[in-house]
C-alpha cells in the first residue's frame, strides 16, 4: 500500500517476494547444464544440448558483463556443440560411421 505515508520509494518489494541474485540456484543450474551437456554427447544430443544451453543461461544471470561462473559457461559452450553436431547429424550431413560423432 502505497496511501497514508507508506511510499513505495525506499522498498519497492516486500524482502520476502525477492529472487536472490545469487546463491544455490545459479550453482545447481550451472551443474545441471554442465550433466545435460556431457550426456548429450553419448544420448538424446537434440534434448540435451538445448536443455543445457538454458540451464547456462539461467545460470549466468541477467548480465553477460562481469564475473560468471565457469560452470554456467562450460554448460553453454558445451551445449551449443552438443546441438550444433546433433542437428549436423539429423541432417545427414555427418553419419554415425565417419568418425565424427
Amino acid at each position: 500500500m502505497a496511501s497514508f505515508g507508506h511510499g513505495t520509494r525506499r522498498h519497492p518489494r516486500s524482502r520476502g517476494r525477492t529472487w536472490p541474485g545469487t546463491g544455490t540456484d545459479r550453482a545447481t543450474f550451472g551443474l545441471i547444464g554442465v550433466v545435460c551437456a556431457v550426456a548429450g554427447f553419448f544420448v538424446l544430443g537434440i534434448v540435451l544440448g538445448p536443455a543445457a544451453i538454458v540451464c547456462g543461461r539461467l545460470a549466468m544471470g541477467r548480465t553477460w558483463s562481469g564475473s560468471r561462473p565457469a560452470a554456467a559457461v562450460v554448460a553453454l559452450v558445451l551445449g551449443a556443440i552438443d546441438t550444433l553436431l546433433a542437428l549436423l547429424w539429423l541432417s545427414g550431413a555427418m553419419t554415425p560411421g565417419t568418425g565424427w560423432y
